[in-house]
């Protein structure tokens, strides 16, 4: 792209010299300084200007024309462009300058609200992944948060209903409440009360939300300090994955639970699930993202169907691994935030 004034220039002068006298190449002693603008320095732009015009009343000089009204006109409107560019220029510099600085604050409130988990805890491991929706977007809706408590490694995922500041601000709430909640309640049970509360009371507190308009889908998985055992809890979130060896299998529970923020419709107890969970065994929770990214054929993802019989040296490469096969499964479409956390147990306790 940084070569594309100069090309311009050279097919002006290559064309001013093959054809008649009566056809001239302004348009292209115009358009190179135009095209220097967005993709060479200010300095860049002003020399491509002045190179543009000389070029052009040097063909003026050469092919014998002075001081006609045409040439005059010509020359004008080549200079006029030139100057046009170098403010283009500018402007373009304050864009990309305020857009650099938004993008630093997002990925800085990114950081902030979604920090990267510990690498270990006891003898477990943990590998995430977040990939927003739009491109140049830093967050989204997604959430996943990893606490090491004295009652277990506590983790969640989650997908909360909605977009924008209103998404992000309910997902800050939900991970400062699990993180706060985690450390405080040694019952399970009750950690998810304290989500269920203050995930209602965030959307009642949006205008014109209501509270069965307002919720988030969540796993809330507790490790013990061993890591040979898991406890789940599913509120409505996609079931979550368990790799051992090359076997993938989904984790589905044996009874399905509301998102949190729905209890007005909720009449049961909570379902806790105990899983085992050996030395080598990986649980990936991920949001919807994932499976619901679809081919041109309208087909979703299926991780268990695309990754059994597969192995992977680390987490880090299963989910680099499943995030490219979501991308050529997808051909490369957005639909929905993906958001992932690998958890894997990577060698006994004495």
């Amino acid at each position: 792209m940084c070569l594309l004034p100069a090309v311009l220039l050279l097919l002006a002068v290559v064309i001013d010299f093959a054809t008649p006298e009566t056809v001239s190449a302004a348009a292209l002693y115009a358009a190179a300084p135009l095209t220097a603008a967005p993709v060479l320095s200010l300095r860049g732009t002003i020399i491509t200007g002045v190179v543009a015009f000389l070029l052009d009343l040097a063909m003026f000089g050469y092919f014998g024309y002075h001081g006609t009204a045409p040439q005059v006109s010509e020359l004008s409107m080549v200079a006029t462009v030139a100057v046009i560019a170098a403010f283009l220029n500018r402007l373009l510099y304050h864009l990309q300058t305020q857009l650099r600085s938004a993008r630093d604050v997002a990925a800085a409130v990114q950081h902030a609200i979604l920090p990267d988990p510990p690498k270990t805890a006891g003898p477990l491991s943990f590998t995430a992944r977040y990939e927003a929706a739009q491109a140049d977007a830093q967050i989204g809706g997604d959430l996943y948060a990893v606490v090491d408590t004295p009652f277990g490694v506590r983790c969640m995922i989650g997908d909360v209903r909605g977009k924008g500041m209103q998404a992000v601000r309910a997902v800050a709430t939900s991970i400062v409440t699990f993180r706060e909640a985690a450390m405080q309640e040694p019952d399970l049970i009750v950690l998810l009360e304290r989500l269920e509360r203050a995930v209602t009371l965030e959307a009642e507190q949006v205008g014109g939300v209501t509270e069965l308009e307002g919720f988030v889908t969540g796993v809330v998985a507790e490790f013990s300090r061993h890591g040979r055992q898991v406890r789940l809890v599913n509120r409505g979130h996609p079931a979550p994955v368990l790799f051992l060896a090359d076997t993938a299998r989904y984790v589905e529970p044996r009874q399905p639970g509301l998102p949190l923020g729905m209890t007005a419709l909720s009449a049961g107890s909570e379902c806790v699930e105990t899983l085992t969970f050996p030395e080598g065994a990986t649980l990936l929770l991920y949001t919807d993202g994932i499976t619901e990214a679809r081919n041109e054929k309208g087909a979703f993802y299926d991780i268990v169907g695309r990754f059994t019989g597969r192995r992977h040296a680390d987490p880090d490469a299963l989910l680099d691994a499943l995030l490219s096969d979501v991308h050529r499964h997808s051909g490369g479409r957005r639909a929905d935030d993906m958001a992932l956390l690998a958890i894997t147990h990577t060698r006994p306790t004495a």
